[in-house]
C-alpha cells in the first residue's frame, strides 16, 4: 500500500516500533506477546530498514523519498507524567474498551502493559502529525482501533481530522492467511526462507489465486495481468502466470542475480532431465551422509534421515504408493539400498536427489 502510495506522489513515513516493541501489541492474539530484548529489539529494526528498501524510494530518492522514524526516539525516554496528560486523559476507557483488540482479550487476560499499547500508537500518530504533517495512517485490518485512536487523539488535542487506510488480512482461496506464525508461509529474510524456497513459494500458488496476487503484490498493469491470465487460461500446466508472479516477486525482493539462480534451481529440479546436473542446487535442501551410512542404511532410513518421511513406517507407505523417488526414478520396494553408482557431481561433491511427490526435494551429499 504505501508503494502505490508513493508512487502517486505521496511521502510514505514508515514507523519502525523500537519503542512500542518493548510493550507488544495485543490486537489479534489470543495471549500475551513475550518481550523482546532491547538489543534484538534494535537488530530488528535495522533488519526491517534494509528489507523495507526493496519497496520504498528512501532519503534522497525523490522529492517524496520514504523517511524512516523509529519510535523509540521519542517513546523510550518520554515521562510517564508526559504521557498521561498528553495523551492518557484525552481517550476515555469506553472509547478503548470498545476495540476488538481489547475486548477480545477480557476474559484470557490482558495486562495493563499491553492495554497501554492503543494509547502509545495514538501517540505515535499525534506526534508525526505533530514533527511530520502525517495525516494518514495505514496498516493492516487489524490496526483499525489502534489506528482510530490515533484520530480520535488528535481531534480532542488539535481539533484537527486525521485518517486511517487499513487493509485486510490475505488470505487464499481454501481461507489460509498470511502469516509469519502459519505453517508453509514465507519471509522476507533469505536467512529464513532461500530465494529459491521463495521463488517455489510463488510457483506453487493455486490457479484461483494467482490473478488476485498479481493485482496484490505487483506493480504490473492490470492490461498486462489481463494478457498474462489470457495465456495462462490457454495452458494452465505451463504456469505462465505463477511464473511471472514468482520471477517478479523474487527479483523485487532478493535482486535480479539471486532471482535468476532460483529460477536455473528450478529448471534443473523441475526441467526434462532436471537432476542430471549438480550446479545450481545450492537452495535445494541438503544432508550429508558417510560412506558406511550409504552403504549399511536402507531407503527408508535414508528417507527419515533426509527429513522426506516422518517415521519409517511412514517411508514404506509412500515406497508402497510409489511416492519416493531417487534422482527422479521411483524407489520400486523398500528393501532397495542406494550405492556410489548412483551418485551424481564431480568428486569431493559426489551427491543423489531424494524426492517426495511433485515438488519435495532433498539433496543427500556423501562425505569425502
Amino acid at each position: 500500500g504505501a508503494a502505490w502510495l508513493q508512487r502517486f506522489g505521496h511521502t510514505p513515513i514508515v514507523l519502525i516500533g523500537g519503542g512500542t516493541g518493548m510493550v507488544g501489541d495485543p490486537s489479534g492474539k489470543r495471549s500475551e506477546r513475550p518481550i523482546l530484548p532491547l538489543d534484538q529489539i534494535d537488530r530488528n529494526a535495522q533488519a526491517i530498514r534494509a528489507q523495507l528498501a526493496r519497496f520504498l524510494s528512501f532519503e534522497g530518492g525523490g522529492s517524496n523519498s520514504a523517511r524512516l522514524r523509529n519510535n523509540a526516539h521519542w517513546l523510550r525516554d518520554l515521562p510517564l507524567m508526559d504521557f498521561l496528560r498528553e495523551a492518557g486523559r484525552h481517550l476515555t476507557l469506553g472509547f478503548m474498551l470498545q476495540k476488538d483488540s481489547v475486548r477480545s482479550r477480557l476474559e484470557s487476560g490482558i495486562s495493563y502493559t499491553e492495554f497501554s499499547y492503543m494509547a502509545i500508537q495514538a501517540y505515535d500518530f499525534w506526534h508525526l502529525f505533530r514533527t511530520e504533517g502525517c495525516e494518514l495512517q495505514v496498516g493492516g485490518g487489524d490496526q483499525w482501533g489502534n489506528i482510530t485512536a490515533g484520530i480520535e487523539l488528535v481531534r480532542k488535542r488539535e481539533g484537527q481530522q486525521l485518517h486511517g487506510l487499513v487493509f485486510p488480512l490475505i488470505t487464499n482461496a481454501s481461507g489460509a492467511k498470511f502469516g509469519k506464525s502459519e505453517a508453509g508461509n514465507i519471509w522476507l529474510d533469505p536467512a529464513k526462507t532461500s530465494p529459491y524456497q521463495f521463488y517455489q513459494f510463488w510457483i506453487n500458488i493455486d490457479d484461483r489465486d494467482v490473478e488476485r496476487y498479481l493485482k496484490l503484490f505487483t506493480f504490473l498493469s492490470l492490461e498486462e495481468i489481463a494478457e498474462t491470465m489470457a495465456t495462462h487460461t490457454s495452458d494452465p500446466g505451463k504456469r505462465t502466470a505463477q511464473r511471472l508472479l514468482a520471477a517478479d516477486m523474487t527479483t523485487r525482493v532478493h535482486g535480479a542475480v539471486e532471482a535468476e539462480q532460483a529460477m536455473d534451481t528450478s529448471r534443473k529440479l523441475f526441467g526434462a532431465g532436471s537432476n542430471k546436473e549438480g550446479a545450481g542446487l545450492g537452495d535445494v535442501p541438503e544432508r550429508r551422509v558417510s560412506r558406511s551410512q550409504l552403504r549399511d542404511l536402507s531407503v527408508v532410513d535414508l528417507l527419515v534421515a533426509s527429513g522426506l518421511a516422518t517415521s519409517k513406517a511412514d517411508a514404506r507407505r509412500g515406497i508402497q504408493g510409489r511416492g519416493f523417488y531417487v534422482n527422479d526414478e521411483p524407489i520400486e520396494t523398500v528393501d532397495q539400498e542406494l550405492d556410489e553408482a548412483e551418485l551424481q557431481g564431480p568428486p569431493g561433491g559426489r551427491f543423489v536427489i531424494l524426492r517426495k511427490g511433485k515438488k519435495n526435494y532433498v539433496r543427500l551429499v556423501l562425505e569425502s
